[in-house]
């Protein structure tokens, strides 16, 4: 039974892979259309990460601080590695003050 679900799943991913592949043969030349997708990986990575911040801590507050920190020091250009630990330093502190 669990192979079937695999060949399920892989025929699955396979199709949604290679049906844009089949019927957008031509360049799109669509200006809205090319914006359109343009923007679609920053939405979906948006969508998935948002509920697995203000999730993963436990407390509202906590995830919001480190979030604040995270979209500020983004804003300002610094390295991931600064706002990921920053962000975490935040939250690590934000959880000692709030219950």
């Amino acid at each position: 039974m669990t192979a079937v679900y695999i060949a399920a799943m892989a025929i699955t991913t396979y199709l949604i892979r290679m049906i844009p592949f089949t019927f957008f043969t031509k360049k799109i030349k669509s200006r809205f259309i090319r914006s359109f997708l343009y923007y679609i990986p920053y939405a979906v990575l948006s969508a998935m990460t948002i509920p697995a911040i203000f999730y993963s801590t436990g407390s509202m507050l906590t995830a919001a601080a480190g979030t604040v920190v995270a979209l500020a020091l983004a804003f300002f250009g610094l390295p991931l590695i600064v706002v990921a630990l920053s962000s975490s330093a935040a939250v690590f502190i934000a959880s000692l003050f709030i219950r």
